[in-house]
């Protein structure tokens, strides 16, 4: 018998979606990223935003968060498409809905939603749902992060050429998986064809944070936890460089929280600013 619970998508996917669509109900325009179908995918009760994890005001900095690397990352999958690069590829994709968003972008690209298998069953039947379905050019590819097998063969068999460059994205995966297997993905990553890019955000240690903010974090991950998905790395950015120069990358780049709040939130006038938290490595091969 199939455990339902199983087959949901993590708190933490669901969280993402509903702060992604919070961002366009209760922060006033210029909005950063407009995303209310992950909302519809998600499928919350009519109480979703009394929830404690969605007060506008307690969690604004961790929605900014999410805003910003959700920016950097499709303006990042903007700007390879424009130099002929043609696959995107999407680690721990959650309730991501770049290809129901972007079908002009999407439509010049093959999408690689690489997943655990429970939910992404689940988002494959809330697709059809919603009519969506799944285009040509998207593949749900099933794949447990910390098994022996590396996900690069389910993403071989999903169609996936070794041989053209890829955009890589791991958004909000590197703190919920062991060093090793962050290890491993920035191995498998660094083999791939000359051209391709990867981004990946990582949580840093409590003692980086600004300390204004860290009770709020201290309170996110005990949610993580109490949810079944605890926090289990976090990284220097000194430390996430060293380890993909180990890796294979020869100029790997640190892009620091505070430059993503320049890049998307200056000017505002609202007080919307990520929180200190999570950076991004931004690497190529």
């Amino acid at each position: 018998m199939v455990d339902e619970q199983m087959m949901m998508p993590d708190s933490t996917a669901v969280r993402t979606a509903l702060w992604r669509a919070m961002h366009l109900q209760v922060d006033p325009p210029p909005h950063v990223f407009e995303d209310e179908i992950g909302l519809r995918l998600a499928d919350p009760d009519d109480a979703w935003r009394e929830r404690p994890d969605m007060d506008p005001r307690a969690t604004s900095t961790f929605r900014a968060a999410i805003l910003a690397r959700a920016r950097f990352v499709e303006d990042l999958v903007a700007e390879q498409a424009a130099r002929g690069v043609s696959q995107y590829v999407i680690l721990g994709a959650g309730l991501d809905t770049f290809v129901q968003r972007e079908p002009e972008l999407a439509s010049r690209l093959r999408v690689f939603e690489v997943d655990r298998p429970g939910p992404q069953a689940w988002k494959r039947r809330r697709l059809a749902a919603l009519g969506y379905g799944i285009p040509d050019g998207l593949h749900l590819v099933p794949v447990d992060f910390e098994a022996d097998a590396p996900w690069t063969e389910q993403l071989a068999a999903a169609s996936f050429d070794p041989a053209r460059p890829a955009v890589v994205v791991s958004t909000g995966v590197s703190m919920y998986v062991s060093e090793g297997a962050t290890a491993a993905t920035l191995r498998q990553v660094a083999s791939f064809a000359p051209g391709s890019t990867l981004a990946m955000t990582f949580l840093l240690p409590t003692d980086l944070i600004d300390a204004a903010e860290r009770p709020a974090l201290s309170a996110c991950a005990d949610s993580a936890r109490l949810s079944g998905t605890p926090f289990v790395s976090s990284y220097t950015p000194q430390a996430m460089l060293t380890l993909a120069r180990a890796a294979g990358f020869a100029d790997p780049r640190h892009v620091s929280g505070p430059s993503l709040a320049e890049r998307c939130f200056a000017g505002r006038t609202d007080g919307l600013h990520p929180s200190s938290g999570e950076d991004l490595l931004l690497a190529a091969t």
